[in-house]
């Protein structure tokens, strides 16, 4: 950030009064510019025995698999936001929702969040940002090509939850080093 959004004057990086950390600050008008984690949201959308997924069609990680998901826009609720990014990616509509994976990347000021979802119909197809939108049985996962490891975690916790009868909320920190022990 270069300039103040309240007076357009340049800012500078330091720690306000009562506040533990450098923000950006505006020299002329004192206004402060809090920078807070950007919320991905989406769904797990599953149709009888069979999971859907969004072959991406831009940056990052283009041409790989992901289940469908997006930043949140504002003034929508998680939910809202994860049901937009299923009919913006996948042109598909879920039911059921129930918050099923959060992660946290603190490296990368992200929070994630999946709802496991039913597929209201078995109706879908490519929205503007995916190339290719398919329903995989649990064999057919292309583990190598997911683009995202938040997207293998919530994929290999659902099968085992689906193999144990149970769907218990699943929250996890996710760093670097960790993602070597996710399927890619």
């Amino acid at each position: 950030m270069r300039f103040c959004s309240a007076c357009g004057r340049e800012v500078e990086r330091r720690i306000p009064p009562d506040d533990d950390r450098e923000r950006f600050v505006c020299a002329h008008c004192d206004t402060v510019h809090y920078q807070n984690p950007k919320i991905v949201v989406g769904c797990l959308p599953v149709w009888e025995d069979r999971v859907l997924l969004c072959r991406r069609a831009i940056a990052p990680r283009a041409g790989f698999w992901t289940l469908p998901a997006g930043f949140m826009e504002n003034s929508e609720t998680t939910l809202d936001g994860a049901r937009r990014e299923t009919w913006e990616e996948a042109r598909a509509r879920t039911e059921g929702e129930e918050l099923y994976t959060l992660f946290d990347l603190p490296h990368i000021s992200q929070v994630y969040m999946f709802y496991r979802a039913q597929l209201s119909e078995a109706e879908y197809a490519a929205g503007p940002e995916s190339t290719e939108v398919a329903l995989f049985l649990e064999q057919d996962i292309p583990w190598e090509d997911l683009a995202f490891p938040v997207v293998s975690a919530t994929l290999e916790h659902f099968f085992a939850d689906r193999r144990a009868g149970n769907y218990p909320f699943r929250a996890r920190t996710l760093r670097p080093e960790d993602w070597a022990r996710l399927r890619r």
